[in-house]
């Protein structure tokens, strides 16, 4: 997933914090999940891979509508199953992050035409898409199966979590006031 090193002190951080919160705060100690959540973490620093899904004509898509649109092997635009799969794959990551990470901004998303207009319908799409993925199950795709199925039955669980991970890197970046908060309580 990331052309960041297993070894880069980011991914590390990534981990650290995704395992601290989903062990000791939700209870999921799935350490695959949890590596493949640090990873998708450590490769979305980078814009290229968060935006690496493009339309027909080469556009990075943002909204997830479209995306949709753009994974639909049937009445969209999907050239074949396997390009479905990795638009929905890709859906899946896309929304865990916002809706876990940022979801203050998803009131702020700029929708086109085909939207999903709220924090709940996001949450449906990348669960839902995760589920898609995880059926999948044949062939290359066999062995990450299960993990995408676990992806979409705890979305919700993951969700909460990433925000925990996502309050932990705020209070990384204001040191000062993180001692403060820890004298006064």
């Amino acid at each position: 997933m990331t052309e960041i090193p297993q070894s880069h002190p980011l991914r590390r951080l990534f981990l650290e914090l995704v395992d601290l919160h989903f062990d000791c705060e939700i209870g999921l100690r799935d350490a695959a999940m949890k590596s493949y959540i640090a990873d998708l973490l450590t490769a979305f620093c980078d814009v290229n891979q968060l935006y690496k899904i493009r339309n027909a004509q080469d556009r990075p898509l943002s909204d997830v509508g479209e995306m949709l649109l753009e994974s639909d092997p049937i009445y969209g635009e999907a050239p074949s199953f396997d390009r479905e799969r990795q638009v929905r794959k890709h859906i899946g990551d896309y929304t865990l992050f916002f809706t876990g990470m940022f979801p203050e901004s998803i009131n702020r998303f700029r929708l086109r035409h085909h939207r999903l207009e709220n924090f709940i319908d996001l949450m449906k799409a990348g669960k839902e898409s995760y589920y898609i993925v995880s059926k999948f199950e044949h062939f290359e795709y066999a062995r990450v199966a299960p993990l995408f199925a676990t992806l979409a039955r705890e979305f919700e669980p993951c969700v909460y979590a990433l925000n925990m991970v996502k309050n932990d890197l705020v209070a990384l970046q204001h040191p000062i006031s993180r001692r403060i908060d820890n004298i006064v309580m």
